[in-house]
């Protein structure tokens, strides 16, 4: 009986206002991983890895977001899916969660779990991995510009993450493969892609005979350890979705919308995306793969701007509406580039 009181006992903070659990530091939530609300999804991978015939676990631990680190054939997982109080904030903070509802979180979890796999078994060196994947030592592009029509990697997260590097075609690819009753030999029949599978498919086989090379259990940059505060570090996250002046952009919101004195009787573009604001994130975030925080914040300044320059709608509320989500769409990626953004886990 008082073992089960002491289960269900909730921490200190979760009844805390967003003001005060800002101020806490990462260390003083005092979290487990082994108490915390993922573990039954952790649970279920390494389920998913035994019926596939792995032996290997990968080793996870908590920190301050999602990582697979070079040499560690495991990964950290984001504090705040470790209890419903700290995603709230999260949601509140940056709009969304990633990894908030178990489809998602799934999804990231097989895709950590290639990289661990990578590393455990060093499967870069092989030559047949160099063949069908790349070079592992290639850098990550400081431009990049993802080609959402090609058929030759795997879809699985979002912004085309397969296509930013070797090691992230690799571990895609394997989330594809792990995914129960994921069908990925129908799905991609007419993809090159799936030369990419049928090779994970081989090694994997392979690999469910041998022990891994690398088997350390160290962790990198645990939340015990972590002396930041949360507002410290939602306020490095919102910096990272920062969006610059879209001024640079005026001569591309001319070609969507009117300027006041040549249509006079124009709706106005900041109502049309106001109104639109909720179609447009679905469509960002959905379609495009941007994050939701960052998605908002475009369309926010975009609409600021609009009023500045008193702009109307031009043609169709459809049309324009398309046509804008295009250009929000690239004044992101334009940012992200500018920024040298990294689309990795």
């Amino acid at each position: 009986m008082g073992s089960r009181r002491q289960k269900n006992k909730q921490p200190r903070w979760a009844h805390y206002s967003d003001e005060q659990l800002l101020d806490l530091r990462f260390c003083d939530l005092r979290l487990s991983l082994q108490r915390a609300a993922i573990t039954p999804y952790l649970i279920r991978l390494y389920r998913e890895l035994e019926l596939r015939g792995l032996k290997f676990r990968p080793h996870a631990w908590l920190a301050d977001e999602w990582f697979s680190p070079d040499g560690i054939p495991g990964f950290a997982i984001p504090f705040y899916l470790a209890h419903p109080r700290l995603a709230r904030l999260e949601r509140k903070m940056l709009q969304e969660v990633e990894g908030g509802n178990a489809n998602w979180l799934m999804r990231i979890l097989r895709h950590e779990t290639g990289h661990a796999i990578d590393t455990a078994y060093r499967v870069r060196l092989r030559k047949e991995w160099r063949k069908t994947f790349g070079r592992a030592s290639r850098s990550y592009p400081k431009k990049y510009r993802p080609h959402p029509a090609s058929r030759n990697f795997v879809l699985h997260l979002g912004n085309w993450y397969a296509q930013t590097h070797p090691t992230e075609d690799f571990a895609e690819t394997f989330a594809v493969w792990l995914q129960p009753r994921s069908r990925w030999r129908r799905h991609y029949a007419e993809w090159p892609a799936l030369n990419k599978l049928r090779y994970v498919d081989r090694l994997m086989s392979e690999l469910a005979l041998t022990k891994p090379a690398v088997r350390t259990r160290y962790v990198i940059d645990p939340l015990s350890e972590n002396k930041r505060t949360l507002r410290q570090h939602y306020r490095r996250e919102l910096a990272r979705y920062a969006i610059e002046s879209t001024d640079a952009y005026d001569r591309r919101l001319l070609r969507v919308f009117a300027r006041r004195s040549d249509a006079p009787r124009g709706v106005r573009a900041s109502v049309l995306l106001r109104t639109e604001r909720r179609y447009l994130v679905k469509a960002l975030t959905r379609e495009a793969g941007i994050h939701t925080y960052l998605a908002h914040n475009t369309i926010r300044a975009i609409i600021d701007r609009c009023r500045l320059l008193d702009l109307v709608v031009r043609g169709s509320r459809r049309a324009s509406r398309r046509a804008v989500a295009s250009l929000i769409e690239r004044i992101v990626f334009d940012t992200m580039r500018r920024r040298r953004q990294q689309y990795v886990l």
